[in-house]
């Protein structure tokens, strides 16, 4: 086993492949809710424009290409209420995965320094600090741990958040970004506040629903001072692009020109035809708005489904996800799967994110309109 190898959790997924077994053993197949990969088809005018950049001989920029920064910046503008970006803080990633796994190492962090992450969270953002041989600490406080600790040089946001579908408001980003700051200024040392914000254009509850979910490179929250401070996105969600691997980072112009030179020495380059399809992408709001409506729907029905079945949906505000316990005594979520897979439904343990979420599952929406209404069926018995 290597020495990295050695260093990380087992992979969690690898445990769900019993359950899942068990689940495809019911009469009526499985009903997969488990991975929130993308089922639907990638909108024509990114195909088109995949198909048009297939000609491409050369290596393509790692920069990415000036369309695709510009495509970036308008959009951020348009949708995300952060004008004026600088297209030069613009850089394109091999999805976003990537570059969670690997910031921490990115930005030369290594033992003796913490890297703050929700409780509640995604596990590659303990992976990667893991990786640079760094601490990774969990907290829903990371304004207090700002306050106490000099060792932080990383704080991870995610809004909405995976998996429980939290939303961050403008002060409460402000409030982690003004810590940060201050925390810098105490130590003379950087602190970097990165938000994966990946699943944005997803909104369901209010205000989020109308007024947008609120960017960390919003001026509200940042007082117009980008210093220290990244966005990281995806277009898997929002476009059906997982197979493209197309995502970006933004934000502080010298955090992002260290990223690229060191992406340049390794090679870390997003293919010139994904490039074009991700400009694209940008460029057009209408396959978006139709990919919203289309999850809108499947959470409606799956809500209702759990709902009436017995089980309390939390929070959930934003996402690709329901968050999901079931009434009465606390369960632990092992539990909750074996019997969801009772009824051919394999979902997510809470406990692949963290202890904190051990009483919960999560339910992804990214499954054909079919297969969720017989996952609806299902609970109710209809």
């Amino acid at each position: 086993m290597g020495l990295l190898t050695a260093a990380l959790p087992d992979f969690p997924w690898d445990s769900l492949v019993p359950v899942r077994e068990r689940a495809r053993a019911h009469p009526g197949g499985l009903v997969d809710l488990s991975v929130g990969t993308p089922v639907d088809p990638t909108p024509e005018v990114v195909r088109e424009a995949l198909a048009a950049a297939a000609d491409s001989p050369g290596y393509p920029t790692t920069h990415g290409t000036p369309a695709l920064r510009e495509a970036v910046v308008a959009w951020f503008a348009r949708r995300r209420g952060v004008p004026g970006l600088d297209p030069d803080a613009v850089l394109p990633t091999v999805g976003s995965k990537e570059l969670v796994a690997f910031l921490p190492s990115l930005l030369g962090l290594g033992a003796g320094d913490a890297v703050l992450h929700p409780a509640t969270a995604y596990p590659t953002y303990d992976v990667g600090a893991r990786l640079a041989g760094t601490v990774p600490v969990p907290t829903d406080d990371p304004v207090r741990l700002l306050a106490s600790r000099d060792d932080v040089r990383l704080v991870w946001l995610n809004s909405p958040g995976n998996p429980d579908g939290s939303v961050l408001g403008v002060q409460e980003l402000a409030a982690v970004v003004d810590a940060a700051r201050a925390a810098a200024g105490r130590t003379g040392r950087p602190v970097v506040v990165a938000s994966d914000e990946c699943y944005a254009e997803l909104a369901w509850d209010e205000p989020w629903a109308s007024s947008g979910v609120p960017s960390v490179l919003d001026p509200r929250v940042t007082g117009g001072d980008l210093t220290g401070l990244l966005s990281v996105y995806s277009l898997s969600k929002q476009s059906n692009l997982a197979g493209y691997r197309a995502a970006f980072v933004a934000g502080d112009p010298a955090l992002v020109a260290g990223l690229l030179e060191t992406r340049k020495h390794a090679g870390m380059i997003v293919p010139g035809p994904v490039q074009a399809a991700m400009t694209a992408a940008l460029q057009d709001d209408a396959h978006v708005a139709e990919q919203r409506e289309r999850y809108r729907r499947r959470r409606s029905v799956l809500r209702r489904g759990f709902e009436a079945a017995g089980y309390v949906v939390d929070r959930s505000h934003a996402g690709l996800y329901l968050w999901v316990r079931p009434d009465g005594p606390p369960q632990d979520a092992w539990s909750t799967v074996a019997d969801l897979a009772s009824l051919g439904l394999l979902v997510a343990p809470g406990a692949f994110y963290g202890s904190a979420a051990a009483g919960h599952v999560r339910v992804a929406l990214t499954a054909p309109d079919e297969r969720i209404a017989e996952a609806a069926a299902r609970l109710t018995g209809a």
